[in-house]
C-alpha cells in the first residue's frame, strides 16, 4: 500500500444567475479560481524512484528548515511531518514494498527540496536444510 499527499475533492460554487445582473468576467474568474483550488499540485510535489539498493524520494518542502522537519521510518512506512512552530504544515506518508534500513538511509534538505535515500533492508532467508535419514 502507498500512501501519498491528499488532495482536495474539486468543488463548484452554483450562483443563481439572474437576468438583471451578470458579469462574465467575474463568473469566469470564480470558476477559475475555485476549480484550481482542488487541483492535484500537492500530489506531484513528490517523486518516488525504486533503485537497485535504495529508494529515492523528493518532496517540495519550501521555507522549511532542516530544524524544522521530523522524518520517522518505522519498518515499510517513513512519514514526513514538519514540527509546530514550522512556518507551514506538511505531513504525508508513504508505504513501500520492502522495509527500510534506516541505519543505511540519508536525508538532505537542499532549495527547498528534501531529498531522502532510503536504503532497502534486503529480507534474509531463515531456511534450514534437513537431512534425510
Amino acid at each position: 500500500m502507498f500512501y501519498s499527499l491528499a488532495t482536495r475533492p474539486s468543488r463548484s460554487i452554483q450562483r443563481p444567475s439572474s437576468p438583471l445582473v451578470s458579469n462574465g468576467a467575474l463568473d469566469s474568474f470564480l470558476n477559475d479560481t475555485f476549480s484550481s483550488l482542488s487541483g492535484v499540485r500537492s500530489a506531484h510535489s513528490a517523486t518516488v524512484e525504486d533503485g537497485e539498493q535504495a529508494y529515492s524520494l523528493q518532496l517540495d518542502v519550501p521555507g522549511l528548515a532542516k530544524e524544522q522537519l521530523d522524518i520517522g521510518i518505522e519498518g515499510d512506512v517513513v512519514r514526513v511531518a514538519s514540527k509546530a512552530d514550522a512556518a507551514r504544515s506538511v505531513k504525508a506518508a508513504w508505504r513501500f514494498p520492502l522495509e527500510i534500513d534506516a541505519s543505511a538511509s540519508a536525508a538532505k534538505l537542499e532549495n527547498g527540496v528534501l531529498t531522502l535515500t532510503l536504503a532497502k533492508k534486503i529480507p534474509v532467508s531463515n531456511v534450514t536444510q534437513l537431512a534425510i535419514s
